[in-house]
């Protein structure tokens, strides 16, 4: 036999790599000899560059940026071969960077962001590839772009920091500035969201309040980003108005107009990359999973892309969450064929989090009982 693991890291406890390492661990438990195809894999958000470096032979760096309110933060970005770079931007702009009494997207920025991508330009990046989820900001992508040269102006033809209280008092942009390096690389912005930068589904309204936004901040906010959004299209001569360009505060709009960024999916773009239709070839089984299966896991997130990939190539699939709610049943519709949750005694999330690693054992092992039993039965 031949199983395939491809799970999706339970944040804050077991990484993808971890997780692939205890099945193949309890698998040759239950069936000694069986061969283990391991795999690296995330959504394009949190633990993308850690797969996409695994899978690929790549290398970390790491350097010191700004974080959301300016302040030094040692963050890490992948170099891969052929001269590509893989960034997150929550490394840089990421909202667990802050505690929940920070958390204000009037004050803060993308410039760490952006020194990311300047430092891989001049690491020798060619070809940058940005994941943007979990951002702290809704700055319209001005922080990233000032760290690489683009100058956001007032009225009065001073310098803006490029937080989301500048929106509203950007009356020009030159963009002379922009590093000579960025006009020899591609660009490419993982991102599983459609949301437009403005209006009831932009990048204010519908992320903004969890980013730490009053009420009376969203209005000044949005208010702001109409304006911004008019600089722009004066600018630059094309508008800010396609699905995406919502993404992460509006960076997916900075990083399409100013560097030519395509937007694929990320999910989609990991597999692709990490081989996962390849690996599935003549396998018997695929395991994957994530920290909690919910309403979410349906769109876009590791568990229903790799599901999607075995319900094309006709290889069962069962995903380990660390929970589940009911409408984490959904799931089976796209290919999951059963799903196991880790926590099988009544306790409270940190207890959860802190025997993470028995608990995945444990929902590993029960697994595998179970496909050898499944084996032995008679068919009829």
């Amino acid at each position: 036999m031949r199983f395939v693991f491809a799970s999706d890291s339970l944040k804050g406890t077991i990484s993808s790599a971890r997780a692939a390492a205890i099945l193949a661990e309890e698998a040759t438990r239950v069936f000694p000899g069986v061969s283990c195809t391991r795999l690296a894999v995330a959504d394009g958000g949190e633990g993308t560059v850690d797969a996409v470096v695994a899978s690929l032979g790549g290398s970390r760096i790491d350097a010191t940026v700004e974080d959301p309110l300016g302040r030094p933060v040692e963050a890490m970005y992948g170099m891969l071969p052929g001269n590509r770079a893989i960034i997150e931007m929550a490394a840089a702009s990421g909202l667990p960077l802050l505690t929940h009494a920070e958390r204000n997207p009037m004050l803060t920025s993308t410039f760490g962001t952006g020194q990311l991508v300047l430092h891989a330009l001049r690491n020798g990046a060619t070809e940058v590839t940005l994941a943007i989820g979990g951002s702290a900001t809704n700055d319209g992508g001005m922080g990233a772009m000032r760290a690489l040269g683009v100058r956001f102006l007032d009225a009065a033809g001073g310098e803006l920091d490029g937080t989301g209280a500048d929106l509203a008092r950007v009356a020009s942009i030159d963009a002379t500035g922009l590093d000579p390096l960025v006009s020899h690389a591609r660009f490419r912005l993982l991102c599983d969201v459609d949301n437009p930068l403005l209006g009831p589904c932009g990048a204010t309204r519908v992320f903004a309040p969890q980013k730490g936004a009053s009420p009376q901040q969203i209005e000044e906010l949005e208010e702001g980003m109409a304006s911004y959004a008019n600089v722009l299209e004066r600018t630059l001569g094309s508008s800010a108005d396609q699905p995406g360009d919502g993404a992460a505060g509006g960076l997916g709009a900075a990083v399409r107009l100013f560097l030519g960024a395509t937007s694929v999916s990320g999910i989609d773009w990991v597999l692709d990359v990490v081989g996962l239709d390849q690996a599935l070839l003549g396998a018997d089984l695929c395991i994957t999973g994530e920290g909690h299966a919910d309403e979410q896991s349906l769109h876009g997130k590791v568990v229903s892309g790799v599901a999607a990939r075995c319900k094309q190539a006709g290889v069962p699939c069962v995903a380990i969450v660390g929970g589940m709610d009911p409408s984490a049943l959904d799931l089976s519709n796209l290919g999951v064929d059963a799903l196991v949750p880790t926590v099988i005694d009544c306790s409270d999330v940190t207890d959860a989090l802190l025997h993470a690693e028995r608990n995945y054992h444990l929902a590993a092992a029960r697994v595998f009982s179970l496909l050898k039993l499944g084996r032995g039965l008679p068919i009829t």
